[in-house]
Order: structure tokens, then sequence, then C-alpha cells
């Protein structure tokens, strides 16, 4: 797999970013998320679909996700996915967080589990809006 190699945090070589500047932290293990299913809103080259929103899901979001045609709730078995539950936390597509932004089916954001790379498609500002780990 190729994953993105730019310099870090603070120059680091391969050290992943938070939206605000920080090591990226973990989104969940369980369930293991993750576009390389490491538990982290990590990206690269080959996540086109750029699943860097850490996010809490609401039984809102996950019916505005089906209605779109992304089905996170039903377990699909033979690909290894349970099936997502309100407040479960998943990295989200960050367009996908931005049109259900725009619709105001959004759900709330871990932004230290969220990479830098959601900036591409999402404001700061906003993602701070529906931040849950801002003191």
């Amino acid at each position: 797999m190729l994953r993105d190699d730019r310099a870090g945090c603070g120059g680091r070589r391969l050290t992943p970013c938070n939206v605000l500047g920080e090591p990226l932290e973990i989104c969940s293990i369980k369930p293991m998320t993750g576009f390389y299913r490491d538990g982290c809103c990590n990206t690269g080259r080959e996540d086109v679909g750029s699943h860097t929103v850490c996010v809490v899901l609401t039984a809102a979001f996950l019916e505005f996700s089906k209605s779109r045609g992304n089905d996170l709730s039903t377990p699909v078995p033979e690909f290894g996915f349970p099936g997502l539950t309100p407040g479960d936390r998943w990295c989200l597509c960050a367009p996908r967080w931005q049109e259900a932004f725009e619709a105001d089916r959004a759900p709330r954001v871990v932004l230290r589990a969220t990479h830098e790379g959601a900036l591409a498609y999402c404001s700061l500002a906003d993602l701070k809006r529906f931040a849950m780990d801002l003191a």
C-alpha cells in the first residue's frame, strides 16, 4: 500500500497529522475503521474517497448516508463489515461529511483523530463547530 509520505507534524517523516496540526490519534478499533483498517483516518494516493473525518455516528446520519446509496448500518459479513450503529466512531469520507453538513445531517467530529487531508473538502471552522473534543 502506498501511503502519504510527506513530512508530518513537526517535520517528522511519515507521521500523519490531524486538522489541529498534531499527531493523528486513533479513531476506532471496535469497530475497526480507516481506509487501511488500522483504526486511524490515515490516507494516501489510493484513498480516492478521502476517508479522513473521524465521526461519531448518529441515526440521522446513517439514514442520510443510506439515502445517498451508502448503507453503513447493514452488516456485510463476506467483507468483514459488522454494520454500524449510532455512537460508533468511523472514518468517514470527507466529501460525504461535507454533503451531510450542507444537508444539516452531519455527525459530530473527533478533531484529534481527523486527518489534515479532510481540509481539502471541509473547512476547519465547520469541523470545529461539530467537534466533540474541544474544551
